[in-house]
């Protein structure tokens, strides 16, 4: 069978017509200004002051966690750094939104709390005027059950679960978020749960026995309210859930604390196999595994409901219907793709090691802080330092050094869409270390060039003509700057993943010119050199071509001859 011929017209072809389509996709964007970062072009800086004395380990813990829920996409290169002991730094590229600020400044407290009335099923809190609603919650039930109806409202499943309980699941109610209210400042001992050292053991015995403040607390409580809620670890709560009881909300008496946010290890959103309904995937660990797998033990089946607590709002309020004894569980209901992400982010990113002083927080924005003559000079190097390549080509390659030039151009303008396109769909912003990673990145797209160049004219001293070595060079070429590349693209991976902040910028433009430098070199540089040998000027060896025999160093060069 003969072998696929190269046709470098049609490659050729083939390459501008997918950058056409990329400048297409940036038109349709509507923008041809990449987005700056915080040292070009300015944003907002946010100041949090850590109450009381938090180790230098909760404070990075606490960092880390302000860090992803900002930077969620990975490269919107806004900055989390820590300042002395007690000082967080956040710097937003850009105009920052107030909702943004408020994600940053949130203390974000997650706690797990028992149920033991809410304004749909008032329990123990019932009075003659209480209305009475149907019993309602989310569900907790092991792993087996998690491709049952997505009709069920959201709950928890263990994996594996033991002893399954078949108690059912109530229907769904329409969601909204309450505003902020006021939580009873009464102690925890003013109810029986102060009578034992079990957390477990408490939680359980809030939900029949809360005590007699906490009842006429939350019967004198009304949802929404307007005042801030008081989160006490060690106090019941009476609070809103984000489960709307028409415009009122659903209210909610919650237990102590049972188990702390810092004790969920993970929480990821997925669609299981053999399944076609999202749902949320968490892990606990430390103590809180072990009063979760009590907890589930006694309330399984039961009906009784178990609250997500973030920032004193319930989030989900699911009921356990299996038990639960390794900490890993499955929250399930009818959850689209977004509300399943909502609560799982909510969860991964919610609990803070530490809090923080209201009155201590700043927001101030702050100007471009390289934008005037230190931007124009970093563009001035890379320009320079671009015309000193081509030059430099020009000069010792001579008519190939058109090449040279015509595949830095091609790749300059690959470079410029796909910067635009990925500020458009990924947040990607432009810093001054984003700049010098794509200068760096014309000396490796050069190098590719000068490896090509030299093996071809090895190629032509051996006595082949230029259009065989072309494909002879290739051949040796290719796999060389393949090599080179991949090296180049290894260091700016390592370089993304252990960096922070905007370093990430130089590795993530470092390793997308790298990919660039690949595409202009199999699709542009090496067609266009094809389709140049076929022209005499070439060929031929023309002294301006830079293939001629002196250039090479040999007496004469043949037109026809050699195998590739």
């Amino acid at each position: 069978m003969a072998r696929k011929s190269f046709r470098p017209g049609r490659t050729l072809v083939v390459f501008f017509v997918v950058v056409a389509i990329s400048y297409g996709l940036v038109v349709l964007g509507g923008t041809w200004k990449p987005e700056l970062g915080l040292d070009l072009k300015g944003g907002t800086r946010i100041t949090l002051t850590a109450t009381g004395s938090p180790t230098s380990g909760n404070l990075k813990e606490a960092a880390g966690i302000i860090d992803q829920r900002v930077n969620g996409s990975g490269v919107a290169e806004a900055e989390v750094t820590t300042q002395g002991s007690k000082y967080i730094v956040v710097e937003i590229p850009g105009p920052t939104s107030n909702s943004l600020v408020e994600t940053v400044k949130r203390q974000a407290q997650l706690r797990f709390r028992t149920v033991a009335c809410t304004s749909q099923s008032p329990g123990p809190c019932a009075t003659a005027t209480s209305p009475v609603a149907p019993s309602g919650g989310p569900s907790l039930a092991p792993s087996d059950n998690a491709s049952g109806s997505s009709k069920n409202r959201p709950g928890i499943l263990a994996k594996p679960a033991a002893k399954p309980s078949k108690s059912p699941s109530p229907s769904p109610t329409q969601t909204t978020s309450p505003s902020e209210t006021t939580s009873p400042s009464e102690p925890a001992t003013d109810s029986p749960t102060g009578e034992s050292d079990d957390p477990a053991q408490m939680a359980l015995d809030f939900i029949t026995n809360p005590g007699k403040a906490a009842i006429e607390a939350f019967n004198s409580y009304t949802c929404p309210a307007t005042k801030p809620v008081v989160d006490n670890a060690d106090r019941f709560l009476v609070t809103c859930g984000t489960e709307a009881e028409g415009d009122a909300g659903v209210k909610y008496l919650l237990s102590p604390a049972a188990v702390e946010g810092t004790d969920l290890n993970s929480a990821d959103a997925v669609v299981p196999s053999q399944s076609v309904s999202w749902i949320v995937q968490l892990s606990l660990g430390g103590e809180g595994k072990s009063v979760f797998a009590e907890l589930s033990r006694q309330m399984a089946g039961t009906g009784q409901q178990f609250a997500v607590v973030l920032d004193g709002q319930v989030i989900s309020s699911p009921v356990f219907t299996g038990v639960i004894p390794n900490g890993d569980a499955q929250i399930t209901g009818n959850f689209t793709k977004t509300s399943a992400q909502a609560l799982a982010t909510s969860l991964k990113y919610g609990a803070l090691p530490i809090a923080f002083e209201k009155e201590g927080t700043s927001v101030e924005q702050i100007g471009a802080s390289l934008a005037g003559d230190q931007l124009s000079a970093g563009i001035l190097a890379g320009i320079v330092g671009l015309l000193l390549v081509m030059l430099y080509c020009l000069v010792y390659y001579r008519g190939l050094g058109l090449v040279v030039i015509a595949s830095l151009l091609v790749a300059g303008v690959v470079t410029y869409s796909m910067v635009l396109l990925l500020s458009q769909t990924a947040g990607f912003t432009l810093t001054l270390p984003g700049i010098a990673g794509l200068i760096v990145a014309v000396g490796i797209t050069a190098d590719s060039f000068i490896v090509y160049f030299e093996r071809i004219r090895d190629e032509m001293r051996d006595g082949k003509s230029m259009r065989v070595a072309v494909q002879a060079g290739w051949k040796r070429a290719r796999g060389t700057c393949v090599a080179a590349d991949a090296v180049s693209l290894l260091a700016a991976i390592v370089l993304y993943i252990f960096a922070t902040g905007v370093v990430k910028g130089f590795a993530f433009t470092l390793g997308l010119s790298t990919l660039i430098d690949l595409a202009i070199f199999f699709w542009f540089t090496h067609p266009m050199l094809s389709v140049l040998g076929r022209y005499s000027f070439f060929n031929r060896g023309h002294k301006l071509s830079g293939l001629d025999a002196e250039a090479l160093g040999v007496d004469r060069i043949n037109i026809v001859g050699g195998k590739a």
